[in-house]
């Protein structure tokens, strides 16, 4: 699938345009692999622009790329071997060549389907894991705020929130049936929709005594109302602003920005990709928290490449509940 044209505001299907290529046979240290899943992630869009971003932009006529899960075919590398699972960079397309050195094969947790290496055991758990216990410093006992909840990232760290001893863990969603699944399925003590009113009012009302921490995935009204709602000494991890990644013009900051400094709030930005040393840690907690049924992760799935554009600007309006992913091969 490649990038036909740059969107102006919101992506549509004329912005993709899928291709057949002939690939060629893996050179020594490289391997051949079949596309299982592939991931689609709010991240994105920012790359579909022009301009310089902390990740290069995808180029018009070219590929799309980002993480897929998929089955080693041909292996001229050692370590890998036919038949082995290996997580990658190179989704998008149904088989990639790649450097051997560019693949990490995963090992199936009993119970757990393959597909979580792309969810809440790869850069989704891992996103969660950092942004909660490193950037936001969060400590048993504190209430936790978590906007965007019901999606990938914000599932997962709102039940990381819940199992490592958080006093009080709010989610927003963009529908009931989301915010059902918030305080039903995944744990968490209150939900609101963010549709249905105004969010400061209905923060204020799911946590009435503040929260400590706040975990941005949508900025714009969340974090106006997360800064109004922040004790002394809080703390938000901000990992993305999903509510302006397709607007046209500047988005105006929070108007409650002077509360920071009465507060001694820390506002801190993050990158996953800063953090790959985490991974082995977040694996191993989340994975044996998945073997014990502690952690529920939903996937939402849409099969065919060619439908690889639908999911993905489905994702961005927020049709997904927990990870979208597109099933590339049965």
């Amino acid at each position: 699938m490649r990038l036909a044209s740059r969107p102006s505001g919101w992506p549509t299907p004329e912005n993709f345009e899928l291709a057949e290529v002939r690939l060629p046979a893996p050179a020594e240290g490289e391997i051949l692999v079949r596309n299982l899943f592939m991931s689609v992630d709010p991240y994105m869009r920012g790359r579909m622009n022009e301009g310089k971003s902390y990740t290069p932009p995808f180029r018009v006529g070219e590929p799309l790329d980002g993480a897929a899960l998929g089955e080693v075919v041909v292996s001229r590398a050692p370590g890998l071997a036919p038949g082995d699972t290996v997580t990658h960079r190179y989704g998008w397309r149904e088989y990639a060549v790649l450097d051997a050195k560019e693949a990490r094969r995963v090992e199936e947790i009993p119970g757990v389907p393959l597909s979580a290496y792309l969810g809440a055991l790869g850069m989704t758990g891992l996103t969660a894991y950092v942004g909660l216990l490193d950037i936001a410093r969060f400590k048993d006992g504190e209430a936790v705020f978590v906007s965007g909840a019901a999606g990938a990232v914000g599932s997962m760290a709102g039940q990381i929130a819940r199992l490592k001893g958080a006093s009080r863990v709010v989610g927003s969603a963009g529908s009931p049936e989301k915010v059902t699944h918030l305080v039903r399925d995944l744990g968490f003590d209150a939900a609101f929709n963010y549709r249905d009113g105004e969010i400061h009012e209905q923060l204020a009302r799911a946590a009435p005594g503040g929260i400590d921490v706040y975990f941005d995935n949508v900025g714009g009204e969340h974090l106006e109302a997360a800064i109004d709602e922040l004790r002394t000494y809080g703390r938000v991890a901000m990992c993305g602003s999903i509510s302006s990644y397709n607007a046209t013009e500047p988005v105006p900051g929070p108007r409650n920005i002077g509360l920071v400094v009465g507060k001694r709030l820390t506002l801190r930005g993050f990158i996953v990709s800063d953090h790959p040393a985490r991974l082995p840690d977040m694996i191993a907690e989340v994975g044996a928290w998945l073997r014990e049924g502690k952690i529920a992760f939903t996937e939402t799935v849409v099969d065919g490449l060619e439908n690889a554009p639908k999911a993905f600007i489905d994702m961005l309006h927020g049709a997904n509940t927990g990870k979208m992913l597109v099933r590339l091969a049965q």
